[in-house]
């Protein structure tokens, strides 16, 4: 059974590297990933691919008829890196470049592979329109919220949380990636617990995986015997293997007010 997970999160949170290194792992464990990345600025792939790959929506507008290797290339390990991309900024609807990739890659079969995991890099601080595409269009089964426990990421996180409801989608919990706030690893865990949720894996904030993405890598394929890559092996496990998954719960705004105050 195809393991198809959609990863939201704030923007800047980390949920490209969060993808790739997870990726990085499953694919040297021999399974076959598909790994999407559903954000205009197009660079879930670059470490997984070594550079940045050309997109979707602009390979269809110098080709009509791309056929499957001009829209997936082949990355570490053999993951198969796809950017959905978007228009230039100010200029039409980036969701739409989701939409536009989702229904070309089903036109070519991509999905009908003998992939073992699925994973979607989704942008948005809210599961609407063309980023709502994975969960709406049952590309994706499940969804894993990234976070950190500063007041914004939380906040996205909780507007999220609002879109997999509406939705009616999967939550399979919350991964902590640390900016070493105060009480962090206890703000993300208590609000996961208010969600109706559980802190699926926390990965601690280091300067290796920043060194490793300058190389265009994961810390995972650069430094594969690293305390790092040993976080990101650990929540790969929990997630291939997680069977606790809900329908989330959102806090009202002024019930998140009071609850992240509650830390001052």
């Amino acid at each position: 059974m195809i393991k198809k997970i959609a990863i939201y999160g704030k923007g800047g949170i980390g949920k490209s590297t969060t993808v790739a290194n997870l990726s990085a792992v499953w694919a040297s464990e021999d399974l076959n990933c598909l790994v999407i990345g559903c954000d205009p600025k197009a660079d879930t792939t670059r470490t997984l691919y070594g550079s940045r790959i050309p997109t979707v929506v602009h390979t269809l507008k110098e080709n009509r008829k791309p056929q499957k290797e001009d829209l997936v290339f082949k990355g570490f390990k053999g993951i198969q890196c796809v950017e959905s991309g978007g228009p230039e900024p100010g200029v039409g609807c980036a969701g739409r470049g989701v939409i536009v990739a989702m229904k070309r890659l089903e036109q070519l079969g991509i999905f009908d592979d003998d992939l073992d995991v699925v994973v979607y890099d989704v942008l948005g601080d809210v599961v609407c329109g063309g980023f709502s595409v994975p969960l709406r269009e049952k590309y994706a089964d499940e969804v894993v919220i990234v976070t950190s426990g500063e007041y914004m990421s939380l906040y996205a996180a909780n507007n999220i949380v609002r879109g997999v409801k509406k939705l009616k989608g999967n939550l399979s919990g919350i991964v902590c990636n640390c900016r070493n706030v105060e009480n962090e690893e206890k703000i993300v865990a208590d609000f996961a617990e208010k969600i109706g949720t559980h802190v699926i894996g926390t990965i601690h904030r280091s300067n290796l995986i920043q060194d490793a993405e300058l190389d265009a890598k994961t810390v995972v394929e650069k430094y594969p015997e690293s305390e790092e890559t040993h976080e990101y092996i650990e929540l790969a496990s929990r997630i291939m293997n997680n069977e606790n998954v809900s329908t989330p719960e959102p806090m009202g705004d002024d019930e998140f007010e009071e609850f992240f105050k509650s830390y001052m």
